[in-house]
C-alpha cells in the first residue's frame, strides 16, 4: 500500500480548499477513498450538488439508497449517490479507454455510519485509470472534483 503518498495528496486537497484536517480512509487496493463530512447527509448533498452547478458540472441523478429501502419495507442508514460528470471530459476519457465507461459519470456516496458520523466515498481516480489500463495523467481531470468533494465535507 502507498497509504502515506495518499495522505500527503488528500491532504494537499484540505488545505488548498481552505479548510481544516479531516478524517479519510484511502482504501488503495479497492479504490476507495472515503472522507469524513461534518454536516449531515443533506447537507452535505446540498453543499456537493451546488458546488458542482456552480462549476458547470452536470447532475446526472440522486439516488437515494435509504429512501428506496424504506419505500419496499426495509432498513437502512441514510445513503445517498450523486452522479456527476462532464460530458466532454467523459467523452476524451471513453475515447481512450471505452471500458471507463463502466465507471463513468464519476460518483460520490454520501452515508452515515452506526454511530451517525456522515461519510462521502468516491472511486479514487489513479485506481480507474489502473483498472481501464490508462496513464494517470488520463484521468487527472478528476483532480478539481476530488477538491470539490473535500470543499462540501468541510465545516
Amino acid at each position: 500500500m502507498h497509504t502515506s503518498r495518499y495522505l500527503c495528496k488528500y491532504m494537499l486537497y484540505v488545505f488548498m480548499s481552505g479548510g481544516s484536517v479531516m478524517a479519510f480512509s484511502a482504501e488503495v487496493d479497492s479504490g476507495i477513498t472515503t472522507i469524513e463530512s461534518h454536516h449531515t447527509i443533506e447537507q452535505t448533498m446540498e453543499r456537493l450538488q451546488t458546488s458542482l452547478e456552480t462549476h458547470k458540472v452536470r447532475i446526472f441523478a440522486i439516488i437515494d439508497f435509504s429512501g428506496d429501502a424504506a419505500n419496499e419495507g426495509l432498513t437502512l442508514r441514510p445513503e445517498k449517490l450523486l452522479v456527476f460528470g462532464n460530458p466532454k471530459a467523459g467523452t476524451s476519457l471513453m475515447q481512450v479507454a471505452p471500458t471507463t465507461g463502466l465507471d463513468l459519470p464519476f460518483k460520490a456516496l454520501v452515508w452515515e455510519d452506526a454511530d451517525h458520523r456522515v461519510w462521502v466515498s468516491y472511486n479514487e481516480p489513479r485506481y480507474i485509470a489502473g483498472r481501464h489500463r490508462m496513464k494517470s495523467e488520463d484521468v487527472a481531470i478528476f483532480s478539481s472534483l476530488l477538491v470539490l468533494i473535500a470543499q462540501a465535507a468541510q465545516p
